[in-house]
Order: structure tokens, then sequence, then C-alpha cells
């Protein structure tokens, strides 16, 4: 089964001027702040399954509601995973979580401490994580670095949900991106904790890093804790496994090792709803 554990779906309107501003200056060109249903879902073709969420920054400004979501998914649920968003500096975030999990059917939970400025082992998350570990709730958690200047790279370090792992030992998480820049803490992490795993969204149009964070995986022995998702509409699923079936590419002549062919496809086949308890 092939399954892309990490989209989004937002309009324009989710969007403030700060975050739309700065995500242009990313990506050196007018950001995709409009994504219709229809094109995510003609994006998801390549795919058996698709867990879709929306995001939850009141700190930076950009809010996608559950609700829209769940309404998407509910169009097409033998492929679409809803993942349901929550900020802790909302003063209702618990209740929303009862909401979600308990009455509205979504099956996971996408978290983003660097856009939602706060630490991973913050009171206000433990009983988001303890509810999550009850009722067998996956969390997706954005542990990586990314392009506003207002969030803090301090809150980003995949090393810090060793803390969580330990407190909550059947709590399943995924390290969103590898934990990039960091990839060698993400991948020792998912290596020694046997419950968190990590996805390789957008991550191969930074080649030599891309190559270097899958090495440092087959290295180590853990490819098998490494999920595929593309970050649509960033990247696609489809560019997502073209890439990692050309990851050898700039390797060229050099002598330098390759990525196993099992590797590559083990991930592309793997059964992520299963690994996560969702299957």
């Amino acid at each position: 089964m092939i399954v892309d554990c990490h989209t989004h779906l937002w309009r324009a309107e989710d969007w403030s001027e700060e975050m739309t501003r700065e995500a242009s200056i990313a990506r050196g060109g007018p950001a995709q702040v409009e994504i219709s249903e229809e094109e995510h879902w003609a994006a998801m073709a390549p795919v058996d399954k698709a867990i879709v969420f929306g995001f939850h920054s009141k700190h930076l400004g950009l809010v996608v509601p559950n609700d829209r979501v769940k309404s998407y998914v509910a169009k097409h649920p033998e492929k679409l995973i809803g993942f349901a968003c929550l900020d802790p500096n909302e003063p209702d975030y618990l209740d929303e979580m009862e909401k979600v999990f308990l009455k509205d059917g979504f099956r996971g939970l996408k978290l983003a401490p660097i856009y939602q400025n706060y630490h991973v082992m913050d009171e206000r998350m433990q009983p988001v994580y303890a509810f999550c570990e009850k009722h067998g709730i996956p969390a997706l958690v954005h542990q990586g670095t990314t392009f506003p200047r207002r969030a803090p790279l301090k809150y980003a370090l995949p090393i810090d949900l060793e803390d969580v792992a330990m407190a909550y030992p059947k709590l399943k998480m995924v390290i969103a991106h590898m934990g990039h820049p960091w990839v060698e803490d993400a991948v020792v992490l998912i290596r020694k904790q046997p419950n968190v795993y990590a996805d390789i969204s957008a991550l191969y149009y930074r080649p030599w890093q891309f190559w270097n964070a899958l090495m440092l995986a087959q290295e180590y022995g853990c490819g098998h804790k490494l999920l595929l998702g593309s970050d649509y509409p960033f990247t696609t699923p489809g560019d997502t496994m073209a890439a990692l079936r050309n990851v050898n590419h700039i390797t060229g002549n050099s002598g330098l090792p390759r990525i196993r062919e099992e590797l590559i496809e083990g991930m592309i086949e793997r059964d992520t709803l299963a690994c996560l308890g969702i299957g």
C-alpha cells in the first residue's frame, strides 16, 4: 500500500499577511496559499491513501479550520484520513481535542511547535499526549526548521521529542521532514524509540541533504522507520517517489555508497497506517 502521510489543504483567507510575505520570500516567488479540493485530490492519484491536515498557528497567523478538513475527507472516506491540528495557545484547545477525536472521527493529530511557539514538553501539552496515548491517536510533529522569522528554532529540535517518547511510551509519533536540518538527531531518535518514526516529506529538492539523510538511516539500520510523505502542495507524492528512485544519481562515479533499492521501495510501499496503528 502506498500512503502519503503528509499533505496540506488551505485557502488564501487562512494566511496572515506576515505568513504570506515570508513564505513568498522563502520560495523566491508567490506562495501557494490557495489549494482547491480538486487540486489536492488530483495530486493524490498515485497513492492508495493520503493523510490530510489543516494547520492552526495563532502565533504566526495560519489557521485552517479542522471542520474544513473533516468536510473534505468525508467526500473521499475510502482514501483520505484526517489529522486534526490543535494549538495550546487557544483557550478551548482541550474542548477541541475531545470534539475532533471523539465526535468528528479524526484519526491523528498534527502539531507544529515552531509555528505555534511552545516547547514540546510544555505543561499545556501533557493532557493532549495522555489523551492520544490512551485512545491510540498518532501525532505527526513538525519538529524541524521553517522560514518565518518569528518561528523559534529553540522549539524545533527533534531530539526534544525523546522526552515525550519516554513519558508516553505507547504514543506513536512521526517527525516531519526527518527533522531537517537536524536529520542526524532524528535518525538516532527513531532508531532507539520504538514508536517514533520520521517522514521524508519536502526533502528531495535538497538532493545532497536528501541522500545523506537516507544514507544515515541505512547505516543506522532504521530505514524501516521512514515513511513516505510529500508535503503537498510544496511537492507531490508522484514527484517524491520519482526522486526517491533517482536518489543515487548524486553519487555519479564518485564511488560513494548507494541507497539500497529495498530501502527505497520499502518506503514507497510501507503501510504507514499499520505502523501508526490506524490501519
